[in-house]
C-alpha cells in the first residue's frame, strides 16, 4: 500500500510527496479508510507509530474539499503545550500547498501570545490544537464557538485523564456540535478509557497497534545499582560512550535540576527541562536539541509523550517508571524511523519490582550490564521480589497461635516472631 491508495486531494498529496512520505504505517493503513469512511474512531497506538498523521491525513483531505469551511473545521486536543506544538507543526508540514491554517492553543506564553490566540479563534481557522485548560480560558472570555466544528480528535487521552482533564474536556464536547466525527488516540485503553469513550462516541470503529513492544532497534540495558551511585554511574555512561543525542529521564523537577547541575560541572553541554522553566525557555531548549546543538537533555516524563525527536542514540531511565506502559513511551524516544539506540535503565532495590513488572509486560528479559569497577549495587537488590514473597508467607505459615501469647517475661519474647 502506498498513500496514493487513499486517493487525497492533490494539493494534500503533493505535500506528502515533497516531504518524502510514500508509504503508511501500520497505524495509518488501518485508521485513515475508516476516518474517509465518516465513522468514529477509537484507536490503541503509542507515540513514534505515525498516529498524529493517522487522523491529520484524512481530516485535511476532508477540509480540502468542503466547498465553505466553518469558522473552526477541526479541533484537536492534546494533554501538554509541547505536543500540541509538536501537531501544529506536522500540520504546517502537511498543509504547505493546501492553504489550511492551524493554530496551536496552550497556556504558558505572556499577553501577546494569549491575544495572537483569542484573534485566530474569532477571526476563523481550519484546525485548532489545544490543550483543555488553555481553551477552557479562552471559551470563558467568549471567543471561540465550536458549534460548527465537524471533527474532533483526542490525541492522548489517557494522559489527559491522568493529568485531570476530564471534566474540561466533558465541558468543551458539550459546545461542539453532536454532528461531529470523533476519534479517540490512546496509548493504552484501561476501563476509565473505555468507559470515557462511550460518552463521547458513537458505534466506533476500533484499532489496536501493538502498543506494549518496543521497537526492535532498541538495545535494552539495565544496571542493579545504589540509589546514591547513580548519578557517578551516569557520569562515566555518559564520559565514556559516544553519543550525540540524549534524554535521562528522572521521576521529579528536584531531580532533574539538581542532575543537570552536577553535568554541567562535568563540562557537559546540558539542560534541564522541567515546569519551572518559563515556556520561552521551554521552547528554546527542544529547539536546540531538535537542532542537535543540545547532546543532553534531562527531564520528566512529561519529555515522554511531548516531542517528537530523530536520531537520538541514549535514553537513560534514571529512575524506574512507576507505570510500566511510561517506560515504552520514554524508550520509544530512540530507535524511530527505523534506526538504532540503546536504552539504559537504573534499577534499584526499591525498583525491582517494578522493572519487573516491566519485564512481564513485554515478554522479556532486559540485559543486566556489570557496574564499573568504584560502583556498587543494593545489598539485597539481586533478591527477586517472588524470591522475598516465598520467604515472607513461609515465615506465616511457620507462625503458631502459641506465638502469639503475650509472654510473661518481657525477656521472653522472640526477635524472629516479633518481627513476624
Amino acid at each position: 500500500m502506498t498513500f496514493s491508495d487513499f486517493n487525497f486531494d492533490n494539493s494534500l498529496f503533493e505535500g506528502l510527496n515533497s516531504m518524502g512520505f510514500k508509504t503508511p504505517t501500520p497505524i495509518q493503513a488501518e485508521t485513515i479508510p475508516i476516518i474517509q469512511s465518516n465513522h468514529d474512531l477509537i484507536a490503541c497506538a503509542q507515540t513514534g507509530t505515525g498516529k498524529t498523521a493517522s487522523y491529520l491525513l484524512p481530516v485535511m483531505d476532508a477540509i480540502c474539499r468542503m466547498e465553505q469551511r466553518p469558522v473552526i473545521s477541526a479541533l484537536v486536543l492534546a494533554p501538554t503545550r509541547e505536543l500540541a506544538m509538536q501537531i501544529d507543526q506536522q500540520v504546517e508540514g502537511l498543509a504547505y500547498f493546501t492553504g489550511i491554517t492551524s493554530m496551536a492553543i496552550y497556556g504558558g506564553g505572556d499577553g501577546i501570545g494569549y491575544e495572537q490566540q483569542r484573534k485566530a479563534l474569532r477571526d476563523g481557522v481550519d484546525i485548532v490544537i489545544a490543550t483543555p485548560g488553555r481553551l477552557i480560558a479562552h471559551l470563558n472570555s467568549g471567543a471561540v464557538r465550536l458549534g460548527e466544528i465537524k471533527f474532533l480528535v483526542l490525541d492522548e487521552a489517557d494522559r489527559m485523564l491522568d493529568m485531570g482533564f476530564k471534566d474540561d474536556i466533558n465541558r468543551i464536547v458539550r459546545q461542539v456540535s453532536s454532528e461531529r466525527q470523533t476519534m479517540l488516540f490512546s496509548a493504552t485503553m484501561p476501563p476509565k478509557i473505555r468507559t470515557f469513550a462511550k460518552t463521547l462516541l458513537k458505534h466506533p470503529k476500533q484499532v489496536n497497534i501493538a502498543i506494549s513492544k518496543p521497537a526492535e532497534g532498541i538495545v535494552q540495558q539495565h544496571y542493579q545499582v545504589a540509589d546514591g551511585q547513580k548519578t557517578a554511574l551516569l557520569k562515566q555512561i555518559l564520559q565514556s560512550g559516544t553519543y550525540n543525542s540524549v534524554i535521562v529521564f528522572s521521576s521529579t523537577k528536584e531531580k532533574v535540576k539538581n542532575l543537570g547541575r552536577e553535568l554541567d560541572r562535568l563540562g557537559l553541554t546540558v539542560e534541564p527541562f522541567h515546569s519551572d522553566l518559563a515556556q520561552e525557555e521551554r521552547e528554546k531548549i527542544l529547539l536546540r536539541f531538535k537542532n542537535k546543538q543540545l547532546p543532553i537533555l534531562i527531564g520528566t516524563d512529561v519529555l515522554s509523550r511531548g516531542i517528537d525527536v530523530e536520531g537520538i542514540d541514549l535514553v537513560v531511565n534514571y529512575d524506574v517508571p512507576p507505570d510500566p506502559e511510561d517506560y515504552i513511551h520514554r524508550i520509544g524516544r530512540t530507535a524511530r524511523a527505523e534506526r538504532t539506540g540503546t536504552a539504559i535503565t537504573f534499577v534499584n532495590n526499591r525498583d525491582v519490582r517494578r522493572f519487573i513488572a516491566i519485564e512481564r509486560l513485554m515478554d522479556r528479559k532486559v540485559e543486566e550490564v556489570q557496574l564499573p569497577e568504584g560502583i556498587t549495587a543494593d545489598p539485597v537488590s539481586s533478591v527477586p521480589p517472588e524470591k522475598r514473597r516465598n520467604n515472607q508467607r513461609k515465615k506465616k505459615r511457620n507462625f503458631r497461635p502459641k506465638d502469639r501469647q503475650k509472654p510473661q517475661n518481657p525477656g521472653d519474647l522472640n526477635p524472629d516472631s516479633q518481627a513476624s
